[in-house]
């Protein structure tokens, strides 16, 4: 589509000098020269600045173009909140405050930007209602980076240069947040509860800047393997991940958990980001015969491995990271999904005995009654809850440095139980690892030990 975009504006262009050259010569204009290396310079280019006035303006509105310059669409953004202005600190004015995301929301991981900004808004809304923060309201604008490291680098430099966000939340993926946070700390913006639990992002010494809201994937991944052993006696465990650093982040949790018990993988398969070619990867790992699988990718391909093992009678119990993405994965797998277990990083999101549970179902259905309850929005209404509460405890005075610095001298935030715990060189709220398996009802239930 680029490339016929391209052309047509060229071959119109000429058109139109063409037009301008037979005009000029019957307005009687003289032409300028241009020096060439060549003893034949050939026809001058007719100079623009040489018609009336009038005359060019009409052949601007013959052409319908600028005669200066020529503007080339920017990639489609999802939503544009913001006001024109110049705060004193970036995103923060008297009657606003300005949050940017990129993340996913076209291609294979489509449904967890989606949900992640779902959340996000249903907590900013329920905060706007309330009168905002200190008068301020709460706005978020989001763009698309389709999963792609590059996307999220370009994505993540327009929210801080042009957009001009006070921070950015709600990031989602390993890769595109590994590309993403240079741009962040070195423009000194807050990057607040990214969707991943890499552990690159767990290193408060160098990205001083970044507010994680989960557990770590070793976190989630030391889970998987104690409990296959100690609740299943399972000792035959393989590892599918998606190759590239999120994938090898987990694989790398896998690894280590294993080797604190001497042992290791039964097999081991991978497959490229946002593909579903799984299938040799899934033939690789048949042939060793484990008794389970451990899967670090995101739902289309995890869903194609599980469904495609068990078309072929390959039943191992199968585990995947929260970073799937629950809701999609239920439903990419119907009736293959009986018996998966997913690890959670939040609690379950229609249990509205935890307060802030019950606050999300209300905010969720007041304000972004299209969503459909989950894990991934309730991972952004705490995000958003999260971006709230450290704003109240800056003051009316807001500004980055108290954003990220506070949390070192008072990082004790309880979101109506679910608990959050910052300290001096910890930028992780939250430690706890959840389990959920998937029943022939087609819905998650939550568990407190595996063959539950």
């Amino acid at each position: 589509m680029r490339q016929r975009f391209c052309l047509r504006n060229i071959h119109h262009e000429a058109f139109r000098l063409v037009f301008i050259a037979l005009l000029a010569t019957l307005l009687g204009l003289s032409a300028c020269s241009v020096e060439s290396g060549s003893d034949d310079p050939g026809p001058a280019p007719v100079s623009e600045s040489l018609l009336p006035e009038d005359v060019a303006e009409q052949i601007d509105v013959l052409f319908g173009t600028d005669t200066t310059s020529t503007t080339i669409a920017e990639p489609e953004e999802v939503v544009t909140e913001a006001d024109p202005g110049e705060p004193t600190v970036p995103g923060v004015t008297d009657e606003y405050v300005l949050f940017g995301q990129s993340a996913a929301f076209s291609g294979p991981a489509e449904e967890l930007g989606i949900n992640m900004r779902y959340g996000i808004q249903a907590a900013f809304a329920e905060a706007n209602q309330g009168g905002g923060v200190f008068g301020r309201q709460l706005r978020l604008v989001s763009l698309d980076d389709s999963y792609e490291p590059e996307a999220a680098i370009t994505n993540s430099q327009q929210l801080i240069d042009e957009e001009g966000v006070f921070a950015l939340i709600g990031a989602v993926g390993t890769p595109t947040s590994r590309s993403a946070t240079p741009v962040a700390k070195e423009a000194g913006v807050p990057y607040i509860a990214p969707f991943t639990g890499a552990g690159f992002l767990r290193d408060a010494q160098q990205l001083e800047n970044v507010v994680n809201l989960r557990a770590s994937y070793n976190q989630e991944t030391e889970e998987m393997v104690k409990r296959l052993i100690e609740d299943l006696d399972i000792t035959e465990i393989a590892v599918l991940f998606q190759d590239d650093s999120f994938g090898r982040a987990g694989y790398s949790g896998v690894l280590a958990a294993l080797e604190r018990r001497g042992m290791e993988p039964a097999a081991v398969g991978s497959y490229t980001r946002n593909t579903t070619a799984v299938k040799t990867a899934m033939l690789d790992i048949q042939v060793n015969e484990p008794e389970a699988v451990i899967i670090i990718g995101a739902y289309k391909p995890a869903a194609a491995m599980i469904s495609w093992s068990r078309f072929t009678n390959f039943n191992p119990v199968f585990i995947n990271i929260s970073f799937v993405g629950s809701n999609a994965l239920k439903e990419e797998l119907r009736a293959y999904g009986i018996g998966v277990y997913v690890t959670q990083v939040v609690p379950f999101p229609t249990d509205d005995s935890i307060p802030v549970v019950a606050d999300y179902l209300a905010a969720l259905d007041a304000h972004v009654p299209e969503a459909v309850p989950g894990f991934v929005s309730l991972e952004g209404y705490l995000a958003g809850r999260l971006a709230v509460a450290i704003l109240e405890r800056c003051g009316p005075d807001v500004n980055r440095e108290c954003f990220t610095e506070g949390l070192r001298e008072d990082g004790d935030f309880d979101l109506g139980g679910f608990r959050l715990r910052y300290g001096e060189n910890d930028n992780q709220g939250s430690d706890s690892v959840f389990w959920t398996v998937l029943r022939a009802d087609g819905q998650y239930h939550p568990i407190d030990r595996l063959g539950q």
